[in-house]
C-alpha cells in the first residue's frame, strides 16, 4: 500500500510539473523588433525634458545647421511663447540643444509671452571686420498701440545670446492699409548679390497682407530705395498681392547650381487658408520689390495635429529640405508644436512637388503590418479637415480593406514605446501619413488617435512578443495586459490571442 501511495504521489508530481511546463510554454517570450527614429526632429531640452517649439527657421553656417523655434509653454489653447530656442546639427539626425537665444523679457518694446516667428541671417559687418548674426522676430508692440511689429536682435554667434536693438525695425503703425493688428508678423530675410553687382538685403513679412523692403547695410534699418530722403510706405516698403490667397509665414528661397550660384525664379513659400495649408508662389523677374507674384500650387495639406504651419526651405548636405511644424508630441496642438522635416523635390520645370507630413520623415523606417491570416492593417482613409471642430482625431477606424492596397493608410512607423523609453520590448505604432496619430487602446475599442491630453502613453504602447502563431510578432497591450492586437473580420480589436493567425503579424519594410 505504501509503495502504491508513493507511486501515485510521484505520478502526481510528474503530471503537475508537466502541466507547469505546458503553462510556461503558453507564455509568449518577449521579442525585440527594430524601432524607427524619424519625425519630429527635436522635442527635448538639454536635460531630455519634453519641450515644444513652433515656427521653425534655419541658418546654415559651413557644415552646421542651426534651427530656431519659438518656445511653446502654453497649457491651454492660447499662445504663450516667452523665448526663442536654438538647436544645431551637422547631419539633420543628431541634434544639440543650444538653449535660449532671445527672451522677450529682454525686449523693451515687446510682450513677455509673444515670441512669434523669427529667422536668423548672417552678414559681414565691415566696421567690426567680422560676421554678425541678425535675428528678425515679431511681437506685440507695447509702444505702438498694441499692434504687432518687426524687430531685430544682434549677436556675434548664431547661438546667441542676441541683444535687441531697442526698437522695432518696422512698426505696425507704419504699414498702412492694414486689415488687422497682426499684419506685421513672421519675418523672413534674403541676401543676394544681384545682376547689378550690388548686394540686396530683402526683408519680407506679413499676415493676410504681404510686405517686402530692402535693408540698409547695417541690417537693422529699412533702405530708402527711391532716394527721396525718407522711408515711405508703398515706395520703400511694398505691399504685394498673391493670387488665390496668402495667410502668413512667408519664406524666401532660390535654387543653387553645383557651384553655389543662384538660378531660376525666386520662390515664396507661405501658409494659406485655414486650417493652414502650405503653398508657394514665384516672382516674375529679378526685382522682388517691383515684380508680380504668381501663385503656383498648394504643396502640403493641413496637419493632422496642428491648426497652423510654418516652413523653412533650405539647401544642406546636397539636397533641398522643408522643415515645418505640427503637434505630434504628447499633448501637442497648434499651441504646443514641434519641428519636422521632409525632402523638398522639384519637377523638370522647377515646380515644387507636393508632399505629405510623415511620421518617419526622410530618415526613419516605414513599415507594413500583415497578419498571419493575410489581412493588411490600415486605418480609414480621410482628408484632414479644415474645420477646427473636427479635432483632435481620436476615433479613426482601424482594420483591413479600408483603403487601396497601395495607399499610405497602410504604412506605419514603429517607434520606442511611449510608456517606457527604456524597455526594448515596448513599441508604439504611428501612422506614417497622419503623424502624431497612434494605434490606441480604449474601453470603446482600438482606434487611431492623437495623444491629445498627454495621458495616452500606456494606451498607445504594446509589448512585442514572439508570434502566437509560431512566427512573426504579436503585440500585447500595456494598458490591458494579456490582450493582443488582433486583425479579424476587417477590424482591429483586442483579444486573448485565441485566433493566433489573426493576432500574429509580419513586419515589412517600405523602401523609400
Amino acid at each position: 500500500m505504501k509503495r502504491w501511495l508513493i507511486l501515485m504521489l510521484t505520478l502526481s508530481l510528474i503530471l503537475a510539473a508537466a502541466a507547469g511546463c505546458a503553462k510556461e510554454e503558453k507564455e509568449p517570450r518577449p521579442v525585440e523588433i527594430p524601432k524607427s527614429v524619424g519625425n519630429p526632429l527635436v522635442g527635448v531640452d538639454g536635460e531630455g525634458n519634453l519641450t515644444y517649439g513652433g515656427d521653425p527657421s534655419v541658418l546654415v553656417v559651413g557644415d552646421t545647421l542651426y534651427l530656431y523655434v519659438g518656445h511653446d509653454v502654453s497649457t491651454n489653447d492660447v499662445y504663450n511663447i516667452p523665448e526663442y530656442l536654438c538647436y544645431s546639427t551637422k547631419d539633420l539626425k543628431s541634434w544639440t540643444y543650444e538653449g535660449v537665444v532671445l527672451n522677450m523679457k529682454d525686449v523693451s518694446w515687446g510682450t513677455a509671452d509673444a515670441a512669434w516667428a523669427g529667422q536668423c541671417a548672417r552678414h559681414y559687418d565691415e566696421a567690426a571686420g567680422k560676421d554678425r548674426y541678425y535675428f528678425y522676430f515679431c511681437s506685440w508692440d507695447k509702444t505702438d498701440s498694441g499692434k504687432q511689429s518687426i524687430g531685430v536682435a544682434v549677436s556675434d554667434s548664431p547661438t546667441g545670446p542676441f541683444a535687441d536693438i531697442g526698437a522695432p525695425v518696422v512698426k505696425g503703425s507704419f504699414t498702412t492699409d492694414e486689415s488687422s493688428a497682426w499684419n506685421d508678423i513672421d519675418p523672413t530675410v534674403w541676401i543676394e548679390t544681384g545682376k547689378d553687382g550690388e548686394e540686396h538685403r530683402y526683408l519680407c513679412w506679413g499676415n493676410s497682407k504681404l510686405y517686402i523692403c530692402e535693408l540698409n547695410e547695417d541690417m537693422v534699418s529699412v533702405k530708402d530705395v527711391n532716394g527721396d530722403g525718407k522711408v515711405t510706405m508703398n515706395k520703400d516698403v511694398v505691399s504685394k498681392i498673391i493670387p488665390d490667397g496668402f495667410t502668413e509665414a512667408p519664406w524666401l528661397y532660390r535654387r543653387q547650381d553645383e557651384n553655389g550660384e543662384y538660378y531660376g525664379p525666386y520662390y515664396l513659400f507661405y501658409a494659406q487658408a485655414w486650417r493652414e495649408r502650405m503653398a508657394y508662389a514665384t516672382f516674375e523677374g529679378d526685382d522682388l520689390l517691383g515684380d508680380y507674384v504668381v501663385f503656383e500650387k498648394r504643396i502640403m495639406a493641413p496637419s493632422a495635429t496642428s491648426n497652423t504651419n510654418h516652413m523653412a526651405v533650405f539647401d544642406f548636405l546636397g539636397k533641398t529640405w522643408f522643415i515645418y511644424h505640427n503637434g505630434s508630441l504628447p499633448y501637442g496642438s497648434g499651441y504646443r508644436r514641434v519641428a519636422c522635416i521632409e525632402e523638398l523635390r522639384f519637377d523638370e520645370n522647377g515646380g515644387v512637388i507636393p508632399m505629405e507630413e510623415t511620421a518617419a520623415g526622410p530618415f526613419g523606417t516605414v513599415s507594413t503590418l500583415t497578419a498571419a491570416n493575410g489581412s493588411v492593417l490600415q486605418h480609414a482613409h480621410f482628408v484632414n479637415s479644415g474645420d477646427d471642430a473636427d479635432y483632435p482625431y481620436t476615433r479613426v477606424a482601424l482594420g483591413s480593406g479600408l483603403a487601396d492596397a497601395e495607399a499610405l493608410d497602410g504604412q506605419w512607423e514603429i517607434v520606442q514605446g511611449k510608456a517606457d523609453a527604456d524597455d526594448v520590448y515596448a513599441v508604439s505604432i504611428e501612422s506614417q501619413n497622419k503623424a502624431g496619430l497612434y494605434i490606441t487602446v480604449s474601453d470603446a475599442g482600438v482606434y487611431l488617435a492623437q495623444d491629445w491630453d498627454g495621458k495616452q502613453a500606456a494606451a498607445q504602447t504594446f509589448k512585442t512578443v514572439e508570434g502566437l502563431a509560431g512566427e512573426g510578432v504579436s503585440f500585447e497591450s500595456v494598458l490591458k495586459p494579456g490582450l493582443y492586437l488582433t486583425l479579424t473580420d476587417g477590424a482591429l480589436i483586442l483579444t486573448d490571442g485565441g485566433d493566433a493567425q489573426a493576432a500574429t503579424f509580419t513586419v515589412g519594410t517600405v523602401e523609400g
